[in-house]
């Protein structure tokens, strides 16, 4: 099954740490809810800009999507 990585872009001088913030909150969200994802993370783009991100089933991925309002998707290639 493909899977897919929501993610959450920040920019500016602390979107480094906005975005480590923001992983926690998916952390929490993926337990309340009892999902199966095992996959989370923060990377950075350069100076001001990093993301968070989650990596769901692609069949899964709508409801998760309209709740959590990604800013953008792409396919998950580890």
């Amino acid at each position: 099954m493909r899977k897919l990585k929501l993610i959450w872009d920040f920019r500016g001088p602390d979107a480094h740490k906005i975005a480590e913030h923001h992983e926690i909150h998916l952390k929490e969200y993926v337990k309340i809810k009892k999902l199966a994802i095992t996959i989370t993370g923060v990377e950075d783009n350069g100076d001001i800009h990093s993301i968070a991100y989650l990596v769901v089933d692609e069949a899964d991925m709508k409801p998760i999507r309209d709740a959590l309002k990604p800013h953008r998707g792409q396919v998950y290639n580890p």
